[in-house]
Parts: structure tokens; sequence; C-alpha cells
């Protein structure tokens, strides 16, 4: 089942990227099946390929039939511009929690289902599900505070009908390679379009919608969280709420990273791991009471379908619920050493409901990790650990030795010999402990330093491919923090339960809990703030994937052939996951060429500037406007993985052209993922954010340098002239646009000239500073503010290029700017249209060359 699954699998990648008629993969099917049964009795050798390129075509025509089955959803378009309000009849399906919002005040985001889309002389009945961020402003909470006491936003309830006024987007990914499918996650969660809205624009309406099994699993989670919270307050409540039900808690964004750093995300959130550890607790605790294995079994299965249910019923809870429920049904019949043919069957199952889960990075991770531990961690512990561990039983009973394999049999005599000798200097009972207790500790530590170095190596690859993380310190990381997790989580389920009759019940295991918690976060916040703790690495070459890929395969057939071959699958798949850190592709350069990229980053800019001579530079880091009322990083979540997808591992300079979030945003993140050796930037402003920028500077050893207009440098091969900001300009807070760092770049007889933010004002100095260039960044994203007449006959460019966000709220690029560039007959190109754009300027000429999506 387990191969059937591989094959399955492969024909759905294959149909994926090779598209052919559904009937040619049909075809494929009958005819590989057909010759399957022609020679299974007389060459049983060419059979087997021959069902499994069957079943690969089965896979490939299944993919299609699926997509092509698909209803096609309604155009919302219209209603999802971003600029005015929609009037929004729905239900919630999904609650939120209301937290402090980053920019003042409260906000909640919840789910909902439409009933109605209305705008002046348009309607839609559509039902599509929205993801709504509502918010109150920080003086509506004052206001609110002074007279009633209540918050204007409160938590809203599975099943309440809304009408709220909110501003409408269609999830929209980001135009450059290596850019996140938010679109594809958002949908495949029922999202079709998120929105914005003010607390006073919504209205309850009269009645409930949903259905009762919706009401009964959220009424459920509403009071599991609240009794969560009343034991443990705070963010610990927090923690407690992510790791156990899958809660939308709210903690420190620093827990989160430390969590990531480590490779312990997996226990802040409600995986596999979480899910294996209360069953095993739950079905270890059935064993201990009168109840038969049949018995324990099926409450184990039933429990385990309770929690997934109440846990969010997420596609990693389910998967994971799954596959346990397999494992112990083939437990139950005696199969439990058959964990691999199990596997098979509940991938097979998974993508027979729906075959694009196959391409999910959590449905990868899981399947990998139980493939890393059923097919090669297991199969190397029977001819290491688990042959010791079984001859620790009756180990006062030689007769038992004649049952043992001669490995144990010898380690039970060794055992017995050391404990009489020991037994006459500190007695027998120690003694006893010391031998028996002691190794027994030992063996479990060596089992779990097994099983996990080995899903460590063989989680490299989609570890770096998805999230750009090599997690060094994962493995002792994770021998602390499982343990801790074991302890934690069965004693808080247990203080949760037995809260609902009474706290003073629950206060010794809620109190167990919380010392388990404050042991694991403790170890997580040691291992987390070191350096050595993360490593960031580029997307993988096509080849170095493939090899990693391979070496897994070997490692998973060596592992049962003999103890050579085994050590030897071993080896391989230590060295290709070590290969995937250590010899990473080369950058995407074209060297002898200045190159200009302007990176989609929305609302904001970004440019990336390599040098002919392969140095680089990051002009602006993105970030989402003063307005927005989301903590989405645009450096770490778009323009760090569009410079990895490049294979670039460091930066040589960055700079901040002026401290508007729009522009700078993303700058820590990018300081501490790519840790370039200089910071420019022109005005030191007094604003929190360029304080946050200059202190990520110091943290990770990054020189900053000022320059100021009438300074000149080369780099990398390239002339800079600074042309602003002025050395009279005084810094103000908030930052102004005036203050943009303005910067001339000359090779050869080509030339860019990148203006920032800059207004008329400055427009009129840069006149007299000879400005003419063949590229030139549009200032100020396209607004009416910039791109003045006579600037543009003084520059004079071939080429232009305007960062701005599709359907932005200022409706930039404006039509009229846009059409001065018409009639001067340059060619410009919109981040907002054709992602990211580069151009490359060869000393004699420029071309220009829009990103591949």
């Amino acid at each position: 089942m387990f191969v059937a699954a591989l094959g399955f699998a492969a024909g759905i990648l294959v149909a994926n990227y090779l598209w052919r008629s559904p009937f040619i993969w049909l075809t494929a099917c009958l005819v590989a099946f057909a010759g399957m049964l022609a020679f299974w009795k007389r060459d049983g050798q060419l059979a087997y390929p021959l069902l499994l390129t069957s079943i690969a075509a089965l896979g490939a025509f299944y993919l299609q039939a699926y997509d092509a089955a698909q209803v096609t959803p309604p155009d919302l378009h219209a209603f999802a511009t971003g600029e005015g309000e929609v009037m929004v009849t729905a239900h919630v399906i999904r609650e939120g929690l209301v937290r402090d919002s980053p920019y003042g005040g409260k906000q909640e985001s919840v789910d909902l289902e439409s009933e109605e889309l209305t705008l002046p002389g348009r309607t839609s009945n559509a039902h599509v599900g929205i993801r709504l961020t509502i918010y109150s402003k920080e003086s509506e909470e004052a206001a609110a505070e002074t007279n009633s006491g209540e918050s204007p936003l409160r938590a809203y309830a599975y099943g309440e009908r809304l009408q709220v006024a909110a501003k409408l987007r269609m999830p929209r990914n980001y135009g450059n390679p290596g850019a996140l499918d938010l679109a594809g996650y958002l949908a495949s969660q029922g999202i079709r379009l998120t929105g914005s809205a003010q607390a006073s624009r919504v209205e309850v309406l009269p009645g409930l919608a949903g259905n009762h099994i919706g009401l009964l699993r959220a009424r459920a989670r509403r009071s599991i969280l609240t009794h969560i919270q009343t034991l443990w307050p705070g963010e610990p409540g927090a923690l407690m709420q992510a790791m156990l039900i899958g809660g939308r808690a709210f903690f420190g964004r620093d827990i989160k990273t430390d969590f990531q750093r480590t490779g312990t995300y997996h226990i802040l959130v409600v995986s596999g791991i979480n899910v294996g550890i209360l069953a095993f607790a739950f079905f270890w605790a059935l064993r201990k009471l009168p109840f038969g294995e049949t018995s324990a079994t099926a409450l184990t299965i039933l429990g385990s379908w309770g929690y997934a249910f109440v846990a969010d019923l997420g596609s990693p809870i389910v998967r994971a619920t799954i596959v346990l429920n397999i494992y112990l049904i083939t437990r139950l019949l005696f199969r439990d050493r058959a964990g691999l043919n199990a596997l098979g069957v509940a991938a097979l199952g998974m993508l027979v409901v729906n075959p694009r889960t196959l391409f999910e990075a959590s449905f990868q991770l899981t399947f990998l990790s139980v493939i890393a531990v059923a097919g090669i961690a297991v199969p190397v512990l029977r001819r290491t650990v688990y042959p010791l561990q079984t001859g620790l039983k009756n180990l006062d009973s030689p007769n038992y030795d004649y049952s043992f394999p001669t490995q144990a049999a010898q380690f039970r005599s060794d055992l017995r010999l050391i404990r009489t000798q020991l037994a006459e200097i500190v007695g027998k009972r120690v003694a006893t402990f010391i031998t028996v207790r002691a190794t027994s500790i030992l063996l479990a530590a060596a089992e779990l330093i097994v099983g996990s170095t080995i899903i460590q190596f063989s989680l490299t690859l989609p570890m770096a491919w998805y999230f750009h993380r090599v997690t060094t310190l994962s493995l002792p990381a994770n021998a602390l923090v499982i343990p801790l997790a074991g302890v934690l989580l069965p004693t808080a389920v247990v203080a949760v339960a037995l809260s609902y009759v009474s706290t003073w019940l629950a206060w010794l295991p809620a109190q167990v809990a919380a010392y388990s918690l404050d042991l694991l976060t403790g170890t997580v916040h040691l291992f987390g703030h070191l350096h050595l703790s993360d490593r960031r690495v580029p997307t993988p070459s096509l080849m170095m994937s493939c090899i990693a890929v391979a070496a897994i395969g070997l490692a998973l057939v060596l592992a049962r052939r003999r103890a050579n071959a085994m050590a030897i699958g071993l080896a391989i798949l230590a060295s290709a996951a070590l290969a995937l850190v250590l010899l990473p592709p080369r950058p995407q350069i074209c060297p002898g060429v200045l190159e200009v990229t302007a990176i989609d980053v929305g609302q904001g800019d970004s440019l990336l500037i390599v040098t002919p001579e392969g140095e680089t530079l990051l002009l602006d880091s993105g970030g989402l406007g003063a307005t927005s009322r989301s903590d989405f990083d645009v450096g770490e979540e778009v323009v760090s993985p569009y410079l990895w997808s490049r294979g670039i591992r460091r930066l040589d300079a960055v700079a901040i052209s002026h401290a508007h979030s729009d522009h700078i945003g993303g700058m820590r993140s990018v300081i501490a993922n790519f840790r370039p050796h200089e910071l420019w930037y022109g005005v030191e402003s007094p604003t929190e954010g360029f304080a946050d920028v200059m202190k990520a500077a110091k943290e990770f050893g990054v020189e900053s340098t000022a320059h100021h207009a009438g300074d000149e440098y080369d780099f990398g091969g390239v002339h800079i002239r600074v042309l602003n900001p002025q050395t009279w300009w005084e810094p103000r807070n908030p930052a102004q646009d005036d203050e943009s760092l303005v910067l001339h770049l000359q090779y050869g007889y080509t030339s860019a000239l990148l203006v920032g933010d800059s207004h008329r004002r400055i427009e009129q100095l840069l006149i007299e500073e000879n400005p003419h260039a063949d590229l030139l960044k549009v200032g100020h994203h396209g607004s009416l503010t910039s791109s003045s007449p006579e600037f543009l006959a003084a520059v004079r460019p071939e080429f232009a290029v305007v960062s701005a966000g599709f359907y932005n709220p200022f409706r930039h690029p404006r039509p009229e700017v846009m059409a001065r560039y018409a009639v001067s007959h340059i060619s410009t190109y919109r981040t907002d249209l054709a992602g990211a754009v580069t151009f490359y300027l060869d000393g004699k000429a420029v071309t220009a060359r829009p990103a591949p999506r």
C-alpha cells in the first residue's frame, strides 16, 4: 500500500506539471493494467512495474478529473477593489479573539460566510468565505472606557448574523519568484475574500445561521478557552490555548520566533506530536484501568476524533488523527510492524478525497516525518536499541536468556555481572537502580536521539524549500522539549477537565502544567537566542533537491538490509542533508551588468541592486502602511523569499530611503536574515521605526553610514552620486517624504535614478544636479505630488518603474501621471500588474525583463 501511494502521488505530480487529456491518462492506465494481467503469471518482475505505471496513470487521470469537476467560483472582482465600502450580510463560521492592535485600539479576525454582498447598483447572493479584520480605534476605546467601561469591539460567536460595511479584497499573491501562494492557502480554507471594517460599522442581525454541530463545537471551544484562561491567566493561557486546541491565541512574536528557530514550532500549534502525546497518555490510562486492549483502542479512537473536533478540525490535525487511528487498528490486528502499509492507506485515502493535498507543505511534512520514523528509524532501532530494551525484562531469570538473540543475551549477562559487583559496594537496591533503571533511561534517550536525528535529516529538504530554515539545534531542543510536552499536555488536559468540577481539584495538575510550561518555554528561549540555532538558507537547486529525495529513498530501502547497508543508507541521508546546508546554489546574477529589480511588495518600495562585480544592495524593504491593521511582516514573508529564490544568502549593503513604514517595515527581518555589512541612510529620523532598524543593525554588527547630497563613491564597479537629502534638512516626526535618499547610479554610458518618495520640491532641486538617467524609479508610487513634466524633461529616461499595490486605496499610480510618461514615450512598468521587474544596464543599453511567476 505504501508503494501504491507513492505511485498514485507520482501520477498526481506529473499531471500537475505535464497536462495531457484525461482520456490519454485513462487509456495509459488501462493499457498498463492489461499488460500487468497478461504478464502476472509469466513474468512477475515485469508485471509489478506495469502495475505501478497503471496506478501512476490513474493518479494523473484522477487529478485532472478532480480539477474539471470543481465548480467555477462566482466573479467577485467588482466587490473586491478595496476602495468603496461593500455592505456585507453574513454569518460567523469561525470565531475570533479580541486583542490589542499593534496600531492602537482593539482588533479581531473572524471568518464569515456571506449571504449577500451589496454595492450601489449591484448585488450578489454568492455564499463565499470572508476573512474580516474588525477593529476599533484608540480614541473609541478611550471614550468607551470613560463612559461604560466596555470596548466597542466584542468577540462575535459562531452563527451570529452580521451586517458589515467593509472594504473587501481578493487575496492576491505577490508577483515574485518564490512568493507564498497566499491565495491558494486561503482558498484551501474556503476563504475567497479578505477585508477590514470598523467596529462601529458592524450591526448584529436577529437570528442564527450555521448548523447544530457547528454551534455545539463553537460552544465547546469557547468554554474550554475560557477555562484555560481562568487556570492560566495572561500569556501562559494564550500558549496553553495554542498547544491544546489551536486557539487563535496571541502572544509575543519573539516567543513564536524562538519556537521556529529551534525547530520546536510543532509543539506550539496542534500538530501530530500533540495528538500522539495525548492519545498515548489516554491509551495508557485506559490500560491501567480495567479496560481490555480492544476497548482501550476503541475509546482512544473515539477520544482522538473528539479532540480533533474541538481542536479546530484543521487539515494537520485530521491527518494526524487518521494516521493514529490506522496505527491503533493495525496494532490491534497484530500488524503494528507494518507501519508503512498503514501510512500508505492513510495517504491514499487523503489523496482520493483531495489530490491537491499533495502540494501542501503540512501534508508533505506530516507524511515525511512518519516515513522517517516508520521506514528508517524503526528498522534501525530494531537492530540497535530495541533488543537491549527488551533484554531488561525479567533480568533476574537467566532462563529467559535463551529466548533472546545473542547480542541481547550477552547484554543481560553483563548487566547481572555488573550489578553483582556493584552490590558489594553500594548495596543491592542501589546497584539494581544503576544497572537497570539508569540503563533503561539511557536506552530511552538513545531511542529519542536516533529517531529525532533521522527525522531532522529527512526534513532538511522541505524545511529549506518552504521555510528556508535549517534548525541546527533542533535535535537537543526537541530532546528536552518533547519529554516536557509529554508531561505538560496530559496534565493540562486533566486540569481543564477537573476545572469543570472544581477549581480546587484542578489546582495540582494546573500547577504541574504551569511549571512544565515554564521549563519548556525557558528551554526554547535559551536555545532560540543562540545564533547557532537558526541558519537561513536559499531555495535548494532542482538537482540538489532530487539528490535529497533519492537519499531518503535509499535510506528507506537500505534500512531493512544488512548492518553495513543500513549504515551506508544513513550516511547517504546525512550527507545529503549536510550538502543542502553547506553547498548552497550559486546566486542567480549576471556578471558584468548592473541590475536593478523592483520587487513586488504591494504598496511600498524595495529595490535589489546587483553591481557588475556581484555586490548586492537592497534599497528599502517594503512594509505595510501606517493605517494597516495587520502584523504581516513583508521583509520576512515577501522580500526574503525572493532573495532566497535567487540563491542570495548575504547582502553586502542595505539602504533605507526614508522612515515610512511602507519602505522600512521589513528591514529588521532582512537584516536578521541576510546579515549585511553596511546600512546606508539619509536622515537620522527620530521615529520609532527608524530606531528599530538601527537597533537591529547594532544587534547584528552592521555598520551604519549616513549619506547626504554631494556624497560620491564607488560600489562594486558602479559610481554612486547622492542627490538628497540636503545637508540642511532637519529630521521630523513623523518622517517626511522629502527626506528620501536619492541615488544616481552610473555604469558605463547607462544610469539609473532612484528617487524614493521625493515630491516636486525635491525634484526642482534635482533638476539642477544633472539627473539624466536611462531608468527612473517613479517617485512616490506614481502620486500627483511627483513626476512633474519639468523633472521628466530633465531626466529623459527610456524606462521607468513604479512600485504600487494592487487596488491600493490611494489609487496609485494616478492616471494623470501615467499619461505624462506615455506622452514622453517612456516605457513604464508597474509592479502591481507585472510583478517583479528587472532592468539590466550593460553600460551601453538597458533591457527590461519582468520576472516569471
